[in-house]
């Protein structure tokens, strides 16, 4: 069973084009659909349980399928099959990147516009999903500022924090009252795992060990998918340029499977000496933190979902992750991407164009690079 499980997810793995909605999609159509591995009403359970949890939500909710199938083993098996295609393109790139020459520098400067008008339509789509009452337009307004002026990752830490009391002390939602006093089991175990990982993350215990924690407490802090991973780690780990950040994020948008293998370019990119360990490393860091939680609240999420101060501290988080987005847009990606007016038509235009008619992404990849190159030439 463990290798039918690891096979399956190896085989969505290779075609799951279109970030994490789209995989969603694969999931219910392969697992729930047509092998039945589990109900549609349990499936949806699993995807609001990621979407409230940080991490990378598609593939939690793979990890929890294959723990539903063949215990934590068929977790582990679903996540390699997975996540190994995408891990093995993202290492390869970051290996050969600078082998391309003037090429490559240019496809950098296509997928650099290419990753502003992604993370736009991401900004705006999340805006319009989360920010539903003033509260929440307040959190995700004053979270840009704060990020813009103030860049850390400590800064991160401190609006995560603040957003998620906001929403508890002030919950948006109206809940049954028949529903507010469910008994809740959670498993203390992954639980208490998580957060002694996560302090430990903070401890100085030396300087290969605070080059890879950022990983983890990426991991620990993303909320709202993939495209919030660029600005936490970038503030957690300031020894690679922005070139290679946005390299990492745009290439990732570009090959199947979870947006979250960025870290695996970037582990072999701040490791030049050992590649494959560090992006080996990085790549468990970073996905680590999000399958824990997942174990810890599997079987309780029901019963906590239908507390009314919990679920006002995920929707505030949510809000706040619109804040993350918008700063990262502003800084770094469009101060790096964009120069000169020919760059903002072009972008505008490819953002119209993508909220409009909603063309394959790969469409928009292609022609930025191909426009770059060309520009290149000239």
């Amino acid at each position: 069973m463990l290798f039918v499980i690891f096979k399956q997810f190896f085989l969505l793995g290779c075609m799951s084009f279109g970030g994490p909605a789209a995989h969603l999609g694969y999931f219910k159509r392969h697992f729930v659909d047509n092998l039945k591995w589990l109900t549609a009403e349990r499936y949806a359970q699993l995807i609001s349980l990621s979407q409230a949890l940080p991490g990378p939500g598609s593939s939690q909710v793979s990890f929890a399928m294959g723990v539903e199938k063949g215990g934590l083993l068929g977790g582990l098996c679903a996540f390699i099959g997975f996540t190994l295609p995408s891990f093995l393109i993202m290492f390869f790139l970051a290996l050969s990147a600078h082998q391309f020459g003037d090429i490559y520098f240019a496809v950098i400067a296509g997928l650099k516009l290419f990753a502003v008008v992604i993370v736009a339509d991401a900004t705006y789509s999340m805006a319009m999903s989360f920010c539903k009452n003033h509260l929440h337009k307040l959190i995700a307004v004053l979270s840009t500022v704060a990020l813009i002026v103030f860049s850390q990752l400590s800064s991160q830490i401190i609006v995560l924090i603040a957003a998620a009391a906001l929403g508890w002390f002030y919950p948006q939602l109206k809940l049954p009252e028949n529903q507010q006093h469910k008994s809740v089991k959670i498993a203390w175990l992954p639980l208490g795992l998580f957060t002694v990982l996560l302090l430990v993350s903070f401890l100085p215990l030396g300087e290969w060990f605070s080059v890879f924690a950022p990983f983890y407490q990426t991991g620990a802090m993303v909320f709202g998918g993939g495209h919030v991973v660029l600005p936490i780690l970038q503030a957690g780990v300031p020894s690679l340029e922005t070139e290679q950040f946005l390299s990492a994020y745009a290439s990732a948008q570009a090959i199947p499977g979870p947006m979250f293998t960025i870290a695996t370019y970037l582990g072999a990119q701040v490791s030049p000496n050992t590649p494959l360990i560090g992006a080996i490393v990085a790549t468990l860091l970073i996905f680590l933190p999000g399958f824990l939680l997942m174990l810890a609240f599997m079987k309780s999420w029901l019963q906590l979902a239908d507390k009314p101060r919990f679920a006002g501290s995920i929707a505030a988080l949510n809000a706040a992750v619109v804040g993350f987005l918008a700063a990262a847009l502003y800084s770094p990606i469009w101060q790096s991407a964009v120069q000169n007016l020919w760059q903002v038509g072009l972008v505008v235009a490819a953002f119209t164009w993508l909220r409009i008619a909603k063309p394959p992404i790969w469409w928009l990849l292609l022609g930025f690079i191909a426009f770059s190159v060309l520009i290149g030439q000239f």
